[in-house]
């Protein structure tokens, strides 16, 4: 059974930062890509940003220039460093990775992120 645990939601102020980590149960050598997607209430879950094995990163469009995606082989686990946040931006956040070897996607649960004055 494959776990991811997310960690680094809460209640930030706009315009503050927060990290969101994730660790994985597979190996390193088992996964592909590793990202974050987000729901908001009434909305469609959004990609938010992914990172491949070489490290290639994509984000969307609306948070460019604000978040950054990275990963930690050695302890198999994504990160999402979310700066100048924004009241848009609260959501639930979950975080994938992609089986190297099977292309099947694992979630964990969603850490909720709350940009509120």
């Amino acid at each position: 059974q494959v776990q991811l645990v997310e960690s680094g939601g809460g209640l930030v102020q706009p315009g503050g930062s927060l990290r969101l980590s994730c660790a994985a149960s597979l190996s390193v050598s088992s996964i592909n890509d590793m990202g974050w997607y987000r729901q908001a209430p009434g909305k469609q879950r959004e990609l938010v940003a992914v990172i491949s094995r070489s490290d290639t990163t994509n984000y969307s469009d609306s948070v460019k220039g604000r978040f950054t995606i990275s990963r930690d082989n050695a302890k198999n686990t994504v990160y999402l460093q979310m700066n100048s946040l924004k009241p848009e931006d609260t959501a639930v956040y979950l975080c994938y990775v992609r089986g190297r070897w099977n292309g099947v996607d694992y979630w964990g649960k969603g850490t909720l992120v709350t940009v509120s004055s």
